[in-house]
């Protein structure tokens, strides 16, 4: 039987790298981390690029765009689980002040 086979994706290495599963920010970046987001004007632009997708008529230039965000938002989902571990944490620990 051989050893489990290392995921090697983007999200995968970022979640190696940044140690998501271990709740070490305090409990202020945790609640700055959890605002992260796109803007409005990102928000509809890739409303417009997933709508082009559906119709099949990206660009190359537009799927490129269309990774980019996606990579980004994984990047902002394995800070932000970080964020809500490390709260978590936080509140189990006797005698820490609960996070606002």
């Amino acid at each position: 039987m051989g050893s489990p086979r290392l995921d090697f994706s983007e999200t995968a290495i970022l979640n190696r790298v940044l140690q998501a599963e271990k709740p070490t920010y305090s409990a202020e970046l945790a609640r700055e981390v959890l605002t992260f987001d796109f803007t409005r004007e990102d928000k509809e632009r890739m409303r417009r690029l997933a709508d082009l997708a559906r119709e099949g008529k990206l660009s190359a230039e537009e799927r490129a765009e269309i990774d980019g965000y996606e990579r980004v938002g994984h990047f902002i989902n394995i800070l932000q689980s970080k964020a809500r571990r490390s709260l978590k944490a936080a509140r189990a620990v006797p005698g820490e002040s609960e996070p606002r």
